[in-house]
């Protein structure tokens, strides 16, 4: 069964930083390309940050100089690394296979598959 559990988020002042982790199992981790997406209260799902099995790292405009993605192959595990957080950055921060999301030019993603990813909540507020 795949499961994609992501932790690390919480409550933050602007400006502040936080560091996101997903532990993957029940697939190839090695095998696959990764990416982190999005979804603030009211919106859609937003692409954020993608990482290739090679280490090719891509970024939303949005979040590019701010965020940093990684990902520990022997570990089977991803990570975000958020700086300089601003408001708007306020949503529930998921991880998923490439596959699991199908994304339009436009940045916005909707989930090809369902249940096995667990988000979580990133509120940046003063």
């Amino acid at each position: 069964e795949v499961q994609l559990v992501a932790a690390g988020g919480g409550l933050v002042q602007p400006g502040g930083s936080l560091r996101l982790s997903c532990t993957a199992s029940g697939f190839s981790f090695l095998l696959n390309h990764m990416r982190w997406v999005r979804q603030a209260p009211g919106k859609g799902l937003e692409w954020v940050s993608t990482i290739g099995t090679g280490g090719d790292t891509h970024y939303a405009d949005s979040v590019k100089g701010r965020f940093t993605v990684s990902r520990d192959t022997a570990e089977n595990t991803l990570y975000l690394q958020l700086n300089s957080l601003k408001t708007e950055d306020t949503a529930m921060y998921y991880c998923a296979k490439q596959s699991d999301l199908a994304c339009n030019g436009g940045g916005y993603c909707s989930w090809n598959t369902y249940g096995g990813h667990q988000g979580t909540q990133v509120t940046v507020s003063s």
